[in-house]
């Protein structure tokens, strides 16, 4: 018990993780634990529209741990790729330290877990992947692209980059595509 309730202390931190984004009609950022309560969410009302073969419980799991890393690694912006492949050796050494925490079956199963959703060739992973990016597309089309244009970001990098979400929910990526579409603030 001294274990699990050392890592449950542990997932607090997740809290002070500040991310590019800030919660629709807030001026603050949000944090980590918020980011990753609400993918979870977003799994849960998009669950219908997963493919075949998607096992819900395994990707709420992966969700609810998938960014537990930043505790040590911190928040990289996903459209910085030179930072995003310089931050995974970290991340790999924080998800080894975190989930150790845990006694073995659950702590090996919560690395697994964490490393499948990394790793994205599975189709809990991609669908997990897919629905990481739904909450910051809305929180920053909700914002005029608040994130997006504070870095400079084009209308072709927001799609590429976001064009995933068609493997959670196509009929959720046409609407969200289309939005992206039109948004003016938005540079080519």
């Amino acid at each position: 018990m001294k274990n699990t309730i050392a890592f449950v202390n542990e997932m607090d931190k997740l809290k002070a993780v500040l991310r590019q984004t800030k919660p629709t009609g807030l001026e603050r950022y949000e944090n980590s634990a918020e980011h990753s309560w609400h993918t979870a969410m977003a799994a849960l009302v998009l669950l219908d529209d997963a493919p075949a073969g998607v096992d819900a419980l395994q990707v709420l799991k992966m969700l609810l741990i998938h960014d537990v890393v930043e505790i040590d690694a911190g928040d990289v912006f996903t459209y910085d790729e030179a930072a995003r492949a310089a931050v995974a050796e970290a991340e790999e050494k924080a998800a080894i330290r975190i989930f150790g925490m845990l006694d073995s079956p659950l702590g090996h199963e919560l690395l697994a877990l964490w490393r499948e959703f990394e790793a994205g060739e599975t189709a809990n992973a991609r669908f997990a992947k897919a629905l990481d990016r739904v909450g910051p597309c809305l929180q920053n089309l909700e914002q005029e692209g608040a994130s997006w244009v504070k870095h400079g970001i084009s209308r072709q990098r927001v799609l590429a980059k976001n064009k995933a979400i068609a493997d959670a929910s196509p009929a959720l990526w046409e609407e969200i595509r289309a939005r992206i579409e039109a948004a003016d603030y938005l540079k080519d």
